[in-house]
């Protein structure tokens, strides 16, 4: 029988080599193998089937669908908003063929992108309410899609991917403003879109940035960098403001944030002059890519009442259609000011109003569509059949506690994950309040862009929770935070790693590691399981299920939510 000489067996160390200038600046991200595509993919098709399952139902004009389905529609028609009789609702439904146009172009305080794609919907299946919400669904469910890989490229881990998708598609919130032809889940997918550009270009940026340094091409303000995934992100966010106007938040704070990124990137790898490259080689190419590309992008999206006339405030066009855009500014500008002027005097009361500090407390809920059908539950005396636009608490509630460890995660370890989701986060909350302090009217689901947010702060805490994973053993690799077996140490800022600071990213083993990401799977497991609970008893309020009205009431859990 043989055996194992230990003598000559080789030593094991916790000492490595070196990492690469490359390594140490952009931790690799887990190959993208089978797994890491089939997870997400299977939690998009949760996603779907949730959002498309009865899409139809209710056969009615839900809430605001009055506004948007019936502008969809007259887009589609004349390529512009246009005016409707008093009874569009009814004849729409009755008949999706039916002439429901009145006199004259119609005043939008929203600019067209939105109604556009809600305008595909109503394009492939007619104006009916499968219609008209097709489009959301369907943004709804790439969201998902996106935020699965979003989650896995700054966790490392396909598994805590998987579960900021899930998370996302379970909440409630997300779930009807998916099934109903609003605004808000598509600036909620073009934000989420741009801001997983711009992680995606961190990554690769700074492993450029790296190479570079390391082949020497590089002056004392470092290398230029293309940067190419910004271009992508400056469509998004032009989309997201071409559909509301609360995207431009979103555009100001990520460029900001990407300068930040891009001096720390160069600071870090050693650039001897870090603020003035940044400033000269980044700064201005990012302005462009995104506020540029952005206002390029949004511009475009008005094409419908740019090149055709009768459009609000747009009259008759020039016979030629190159001079038409510039034709159209003076106009559009007039345009734009009155949409301002709407926004800033929105002050009219509302049943289901709200203020943005109620918003991640689910304060006051929003009831999309309410009747109480006769005899449609059994021997129930009374039933009712309601969408009810709130969040699944569990979830929200959760994310309160989160967010506010993410503020330490950020402030103490400066975790960059930390303080980009808590941008992402404020960017769209906080911005609200100047209005609100002026009491313009608002609602709960103008919070659906921050859901994204909110589930990544969770499932950074999650991860956190966890805890490493057990040793890769000695020579491998730093592996992304939360799929290691090491807790990665810090070099001093603008120090890359060197031989006598073999601490860099070098790998230290953690004692009981085993244990702790036991009881932490369990605690991230049990979250999840409330999550998909709470979710499953609330489902019937968020999706029209006729319900006796006790059970209804059962799952009205504060008065505030009447």
């Amino acid at each position: 029988m043989a055996t194992t000489d230990l003598a000559s067996a080789p030593t094991i160390t916790s000492r490595r080599r070196t990492p690469s200038l490359r390594e140490w600046l952009a931790p690799a991200v887990p190959g993208s193998s089978l797994l890491s595509w089939l997870g997400p993919l299977l939690v998009t098709a949760l996603a779907a089937y949730l959002r498309f399952d009865r899409l139809g139902t209710p056969k009615a004009v839900v809430f605001d669908e009055t506004y948007y389905a019936k502008d969809a529609l007259a887009l589609l028609k004349f390529g512009w908003e246009h005016n409707t009789v008093e009874n569009a609702d009814k004849m729409l439904i009755a008949d999706p063929d039916a002439h429901i146009w009145g006199s004259g172009p119609s005043f939008v305080a929203h600019p067209p992108f939105g109604k556009w794609m809600i305008a595909i919907g109503e394009w492939m299946f007619g104006a009916t309410p499968f219609g008209w919400r097709f489009m959301p669904a369907l943004a709804g469910t790439l969201s998902v899609l996106i935020l699965c890989r979003l989650a896995r490229r700054m966790t490392g881990s396909t598994l805590l991917g998987c579960t900021a998708g899930l998370l996302l598609a379970l909440d409630g919130l997300a779930f009807v403003t998916s099934r109903a032809a609003l605004l808000d889940v598509f600036v909620m997918f073009w934000i989420l879109a741009g801001f997983a550009c711009l992680v995606n270009d961190r990554d690769r940026s700074r492993r450029t940035l790296a190479e570079k340094i390391e082949r020497g091409e590089t002056s004392v303000y470092g290398p230029f960098l293309a940067h190419g995934w910004r271009w992508g992100a400056g469509v998004c966010l032009g989309l997201a403001c071409a559909t509301k106007w609360t995207g431009i938040f979103y555009l100001a704070a990520f460029g900001v944030m990407v300068v930040l990124w891009d001096f720390g990137a160069r600071r870090a790898a050693g650039v001897r002059s870090p603020f003035t490259g940044t400033m000269l080689l980044e700064a201005v190419p990012a302005f462009v890519q995104l506020v540029v590309v952005g206002l390029v992008t949004y511009l475009a999206t008005w094409w419908g009442w740019i090149f055709k006339p009768g459009g609000w405030g747009r009259g008759t066009v020039s016979g030629d259609p190159l001079w038409r855009p510039f034709e159209a500014m003076p106009n559009l500008w007039h345009y734009h000011a009155e949409m301002l002027h709407f926004h800033t005097g929105l002050d009219a009361k509302h049943p289901y109003q709200s203020w943005p500090w109620d918003w991640p407390i689910l304060r006051r809920p929003v009831a999309f569509f309410y009747t109480e059908p006769k005899n449609a539950c059994g021997g129930a005396s009374r039933c009712s059949r309601e969408i009810l636009g709130i969040g699944t608490p569990a979830l929200w509630w959760g994310a309160l506690v989160a967010l506010i460890v993410v503020v330490f995660l950020w402030l103490i370890l400066r975790d960059w994950r930390a303080g980009a989701i808590l941008l992402g986060f404020l960017a769209g909350w906080l911005t609200w309040f100047p209005s609100a302090f002026g009491e313009r009217t608002m609602f709960l689901f103008y919070a659906t862009p921050l859901i994204p947010f909110m589930v990544l702060a969770v499932v950074l805490v999650l991860g956190y929770l966890i805890g490493p994973a057990p040793a890769w053993g000695a020579g491998a690799h730093a592996a992304p935070p939360g799929e290691s077996g090491y807790e990665e140490t810090s070099p001093s800022a603008g120090d890359p790693p060197t031989e006598a600071s073999p601490g860099a990213h070098a790998p230290v083993p953690v004692p009981g590691a085993g244990i702790r990401r036991l009881v932490g799977a369990a605690a991230a497991g049990a979250f999840v399981l409330v999550v998909l609970a709470n979710f499953a008893y609330f489902y019937p309020i968020l999706s029209a299920q006729t319900l006796p009205y006790d059970e209804w009431h059962n799952r009205i859990w504060f008065q505030s939510w009447v």
